[in-house]
């Protein structure tokens, strides 16, 4: 059974409790020293608020992604992934980017909304109308994150999706098909649906400019942290192990 933080925390309480309990006890021929109780109390209530304080800092982190975060029973049984897969050498999800980075950390995955090939915009490949799938239309399923990563773009670039203009307001679904419009609706829903998480924009390696440049200008208008990701070695387009490791410590180095 996995307990949450607050029950953690009332669990922890509970043993300290039942410690100190079974201490005096002991110590019943003890009690004619109240110096001595009162020291040994202490110990354990310092201990006790050590522990909690080390349990409320474990985060859970929700992923809000496309094939690059993507792995199979891991991610909603009707989205597309990519991860395992005979053409690129990641098979263990604990090889994953997200993976490593929390086990780093000593996170907790809290949800994974990764789908493969869809974009941030409504404009997917083929100019197919992808509305219903693109990041905008997944924001109410990261449950309930400490953080928040958004990696996507990617198939934007690939797909050739139309740009548009910068927009901050007032977008309708039309406007949501251009890049621009919908990666600016997208962090203002995320903001709102999530006032308390921290908001992370992830960049790939080797998009087209505009799409780069669009990232660079709407996640400083939101003041949302963009780590423009650099070095990742792929096989078939996707981050190999080594790919999924250099992710991983370029999270870990911008202090994240």
């Amino acid at each position: 059974m996995r307990l949450d933080n607050k029950n953690k925390n009332d669990f922890i309480l509970y043993s300290v409790q039942l410690s100190l309990t079974l201490h005096l006890a002991k110590d019943k021929l003890k009690i004619t020293k109240p110096i001595y109780l009162m020291k040994k109390f202490f110990i354990l209530t310092l201990m006790a608020a050590m522990v909690v304080a080390a349990s409320a800092q474990t985060k859970k982190v929700s992923i809000l992604g496309d094939s690059y975060s993507t792995f199979q029973g891991i991610i909603p049984a009707n989205y597309s992934t990519f991860y395992p897969n005979n053409q690129n050498d990641v098979k263990e999800v604990e090889q994953t980017w997200w993976s490593l980075y929390i086990k780093a950390k000593g996170y907790e995955l809290e949800k994974n909304d990764s789908w493969g090939g869809t974009t941030i915009c409504g404009t997917g490949y083929g100019r197919m109308d992808s509305s219903r799938s693109n990041f905008i239309s997944r924001v109410d399923s990261l449950g309930n994150p400490d953080i928040i990563f958004v990696f996507g773009g990617t198939n934007d670039a690939w797909a050739n999706s139309p740009v548009g203009e910068y927009q901050y307001s007032d977008w309708t679904k039309d406007d949501c098909k251009n890049f621009r419009p919908a990666l600016a609706c997208l962090f203002d829903m995320l903001q709102k649906r999530y006032p308390k998480a921290k908001l992370v924009s992830l960049l790939n390696s080797e998009l087209r400019e505009p799409i780069n440049e669009s990232m660079r200008e709407v996640c400083k208008h939101y003041k949302v942290q963009l780590i423009e990701l650099h070095d990742i070695e792929k096989q078939n387009g996707h981050p190999s192990i080594s790919g999924m490791k250099s992710i991983c410590e370029q999270l870990v180095e911008a202090g994240l």
